[in-house]
This record gives C-alpha cells, sequence and structure tokens, in this order.
C-alpha cells in the first residue's frame, strides 16, 4: 500500500478529503448566492435568467458540473465513513456521559444535519437542474424558481434545510480549520468571523428568496 493509498484510507486523511471537500463546497455556495441574488432584481429576472442560460450552455461549465457533484458525493461519502467508524469505535456507551464537555451540540449532530441537507440537494437539483436540463417546460429559469418559491410547502422544507445547513456549517467551517492546522490563537477570532457568514448570513440570504417570491412577487 502507497503512502497516498495510506493517507487517503487513514482518518487523518480522510478528515482532510472533509475539509478540502467542504472548502471547496463553501465555495460554490458563494458563488451560487451571488447568482440568486439577481432573483431580486427589477429586470423581471433578465439578468438572472442571462446568467443562467450561461451556465447551462457555455462548454466549460459541463466539467466543472461533473467536479461539483464528485465534490458532494465525495463529501457524503467520507462523512458516512468517518460517522461509521466513529460509532463502532465506542459500540457501547457510558453509562454517565457528559458529551457537552468534550464536544458542541452541532458537531455531535454533524451527520444528521449533513443527511437532511443531502436529501434537500437531491429534491432541489430535481426541481430545478434535471428539469430544466432534460426536461425543459419552455420556461425561463426565473419564471420556474418563481413558481417554485410561491408553494408554501416546498418553501418550509427549502428554508429548514437552510437552518440545518447552517447549524452543518457552524461546525464543520471552523473545524476544517482546525483539521488544516490553520485554527490557532492568532487566527481563531477572524476564523470565527468569517464562519458567521457563511452559517448565518448566507443561509439567511438564500433564505430570503422564498419569502420574497411567496409574499412580495
Amino acid at each position: 500500500m502507497g503512502k497516498e493509498t495510506s493517507l487517503i484510507t487513514s482518518s487523518v486523511g480522510q478528515k482532510l478529503l472533509m475539509a478540502l471537500s467542504g472548502f471547496f463546497l463553501c465555495s460554490f455556495l458563494l458563488l451560487h448566492l451571488t447568482i440568486n441574488l439577481f432573483l431580486f432584481g427589477r429586470d423581471g429576472g433578465a439578468t438572472f435568467d442571462t446568467y443562467a442560460e450561461f451556465m447551462a450552455t457555455y462548454p466549460l461549465i459541463r466539467p466543472l458540473e461533473i467536479v461539483l457533484f464528485a465534490g458532494f458525493l465525495l463529501h457524503a461519502f467520507v462523512g458516512t465513513v468517518l460517522w461509521v467508524a466513529n460509532r463502532r469505535a465506542r459500540p457501547v456507551r457510558y453509562a454517565v456521559t457528559k458529551p457537552g464537555e468534550t464536544s458542541t451540540l452541532a458537531s455531535r449532530v454533524a451527520f444528521i444535519t449533513g443527511a437532511f441537507v443531502f436529501v434537500f440537494l437531491v429534491v432541489h437539483v430535481n426541481t430545478f437542474f434535471v428539469t430544466s436540463r432534460f426536461f425543459p417546460t419552455g420556461a425561463t429559469m426565473f419564471h420556474m424558481v418563481r413558481d417554485a418559491f410561491r408553494n408554501p410547502w416546498y418553501d418550509a422544507f427549502y428554508i429548514a434545510a437552510l437552518g440545518f445547513l447552517g447549524y452543518h456549517l457552524k461546525h464543520g467551517f471552523a473545524s476544517a480549520f482546525q483539521t488544516l492546522g490553520l485554527r490557532n490563537t492568532r487566527y481563531e477570532n477572524l476564523i470565527d468571523a468569517v464562519s458567521v457568514i457563511f452559517w448565518l448570513l448566507i443561509p439567511v440570504c438564500f433564505a430570503a428568496i422564498p419569502l420574497y417570491f411567496l409574499w412580495l412577487s
């Protein structure tokens, strides 16, 4: 077994993969929000549709989509492997446990929040990406988003998923820096400040979109 294979199959290597794939997905989250903010424009969604059309037709986007999907699957797979390994390491629960003394609630439920987000992504991708790419109805992407977010049940599911995503990132973002050895007293406050952008501000901005179409548009 080579050093590269040994690193990947070790818990340390798997945590590194989780950290790096997590940062990659965070960068996509920021890009996705940036484009989605054009939904609030006063041009009837024209600018948003321009970006959506570019993302759907520009040749170089297709390989990036494959990398993105691979990143999601890698993050989910390695996260599941680490969760199973952690469960097997302590098959018998202690008679008296005080988990709060050694870990945060966000870290203890990271697998559950991640699983919910994964289910949401499957539904979300099917609602927009699969429908527009493989079963086009002739509607623009802006109108697809508007119609989907005028459904209060879908909005509730969407906002709940964002809550789980925020809680998942509350642990994961800072933990990734810890895994990479970058979280120390010198940068800790800066990392905590930036993490608030990802686990709080970005989910709140995403949540504003369905509320906008449900109540105001």
